[in-house]
């Protein structure tokens, strides 16, 4: 979105925004992104930021000297008992900060009025946190939730009873082909009879919106609320742009939300910055880029979530080294270990492994010619906004939901055959996307969706005068 907002400044806040984070992988990041940029041009307005002491040290570690005044951070209990073991379940962390909500934000909220004498003039959300909307409605104010993923995922929850009906009747009337993890295949693969959904098939779908043999957890039950948000919601932000909408779904959408903006990528500068200079990148990533071909260089990162299985792993290496094209790739040191004895040596000359690298610059770069993701929406956001080709292996939650978008409607991407690692599929989609025609024209429509965002944050542009009528919704409540 355009910076071409003029901030305005007065000596006392007129407004108190209170900002709910969901703790967990890249959500609080877009939320204090969004934040960020509605402080700097809403500079009357206090913004109490409300999220776990573990989660605000992650992000404010590099950040917290450079925050406008009238951002504080305030920290919540996490739930996590004194001296408490973890068992391993990536999940535990996220249950037991689910069992100490709401009352951990209501707790911090009453600090934060008692602190600074301003009573909460609007609650500004992760839509995942759907108990807001009662904490709203109970001080009399607007709620504005915010939608981080992919919108088709956020109607995917909406649609959550219908869905599972649906599967269910077709599981008893349909008959049975099951698979070995004891779902039926046929049925998975049908496509959803749900508004602006029917591009998408049941195997798609997220375990929290349809739990198939898997028991119900906290988790799926708190997204399971969402479907019962919808009066309570005052405006809906979107980490989006209108103009990647299908009609069906945008349409669909506008008849729940009377107020529904789409305010762009809402952790990206559109356009990009330029790319910083390749002797102040500590990872050597840069440097390394300069010395590649033009479109020539597979980048590989996952996040740092997502725990590749060992195989899939010596899979991916063996097919790059019998490609031989260059490749960066971003791997956790802890799984290092996974990788076929030698390959490292064996790939030196035009490999390079690193264990965390700066990707929104990497993608910038001129060399990389594909981006090879899990599909975590900002992965997703950020190859498009520097017209990256991708390839796609999702893991879980909506990744696959976003993998259909990438490859299905946009066709800015592929999927990798049979949906894991192999050495013949991952060789197979780079020299489709790297070699052949229609790996050009791949690139010409990411090309296109590219031109297309950045139009929508020009001054003028859908995303812009969307991200204005926020400021002015949260200034004037």
């Amino acid at each position: 979105m355009s910076s071409s907002i003029t901030p305005t400044q007065h000596a006392e806040k007129k407004m108190h925004v209170a900002v709910f984070a969901f703790p967990f992988g890249s959500h609080p990041l877009s939320l204090i992104d969004l934040v960020l940029k509605l402080a700097r041009v809403a500079q009357e307005t206090r913004f109490s930021f409300f999220n776990t002491e573990k989660s605000n040290n992650s992000i404010f570690l590099a950040s917290r000297t450079n925050l406008p005044d009238n951002i504080k951070a305030y920290n919540i209990a996490d739930g996590v008992p004194l001296n408490h073991v973890f068992s391993g379940d990536p999940i535990e962390r996220v249950e037991l900060f689910i069992k100490e909500t709401p009352e951990n934000f209501q707790t911090a909220l009453d600090m934060a009025v008692a602190e600074t004498g301003q009573k909460i003039s609007c609650l500004l959300t992760d839509a995942f946190l759907s108990f807001a909307g009662s904490i709203a409605e109970n001080l009399s104010i607007p709620w504005i939730p915010v939608w981080a993923p992919v919108p088709h995922s956020f109607s995917a929850h909406i649609y959550t009873d219908m869905i599972r009906q649906r599967y269910a009747h077709s599981l008893i009337h349909d008959g049975s082909n099951s698979g070995r993890d004891g779902n039926d295949v046929e049925l998975e693969e049908q496509t959803l009879e749900v508004p602006g959904l029917s591009e998408f098939h049941f195997a798609d779908l997220p375990a929290e919106v349809l739990p198939r043999d898997a028991q119900e957890t906290l988790f799926s039950c708190m997204l399971g609320q969402i479907r019962h948000m919808v009066p309570k919601v005052d405006t809906l932000v979107l980490n989006f742009y209108q103009e990647l909408y299908s009609e069906p779904l945008l349409n669909d959408l506008k008849s729940k939300f009377s107020n529904l903006l789409n305010v762009g990528f809402i952790s990206l500068s559109m356009p990009p910055p330029p790319l910083p200079p390749s002797t102040e990148d500590a990872t050597g990533c840069l440097s390394w880029l300069d010395s590649q071909k033009a479109k020539s260089v597979a980048f590989i990162s996952f996040g740092t979530v997502v725990n590749i299985p060992n195989s899939e792993i010596e899979e991916l290496a063996e097919a790059l080294e019998v490609c031989r094209i260059p490749f960066l790739w971003s791997l956790r040191d802890n799984m290092r270990d996974c990788l076929p004895n030698g390959f490292l040596d064996r790939s030196i000359t035009h490999g390079k492994v690193v264990p965390w690298a700066p990707q929104i610059h990497v993608l910038g770069h001129s060399s990389i010619g594909v981006f090879m993701t899990h599909c975590g929406a900002n992965s997703v956001y950020e190859s498009i906004a520097n017209g990256v080709p991708m390839i796609c292996r999702p893991f879980f939650a909506d990744h696959k939901l976003t993998a259909r978008l990438v490859g299905d409607d946009w066709r800015v991407g592929v999927r990798i055959d049979g949906g894991v690692f192999t050495k013949t599929g991952v060789a197979k989609s780079l020299d489709l996307i790297l070699e052949r025609e229609q790996g050009r024209t791949i690139r010409s429509r990411v090309q296109a969706l590219k031109e297309l965002v950045l139009k929508a944050s020009a001054p003028g542009g859908r995303a812009t005068q969307d991200f204005k009528i926020l400021v002015e919704k949260i200034t004037s409540v």
